[in-house]
């Protein structure tokens, strides 16, 4: 089960809270294509109603925020990318 509690402590935290999310839905059978996806959505929700808790999650957001689509989706695949190598 993922514990939500860290998931907003540190940059490292984070990007490990992302990697076991990953991992878990991997384990769902939920296809790599898919998880970016998702990314992609949760993205989008993150960035309109959650505030950054580092830095680095607030120049993720501001990223997030001046990108258009396509931008957002080559985020997201980096994002899943590093949160894979983080687990």
């Amino acid at each position: 089960m993922l514990d939500l509690s860290k998931a907003n402590t540190s940059w490292e935290n984070w990007k490990k809270y992302l990697g076991q999310a990953m991992e878990f839905a991997e384990e769902l059978g939920i296809s790599r294509d898919k998880i970016q996806q998702y990314a992609v959505t949760a993205g989008s929700i993150l960035a309109d109603n959650v505030q950054p808790a580092n830095p680095e999650q607030k120049a993720l957001k501001e990223l997030w925020e001046v990108a258009d689509r396509d931008e957002q989706e080559v985020i997201a695949r980096l994002m899943t990318k590093l949160a894979g190598r983080s687990r």
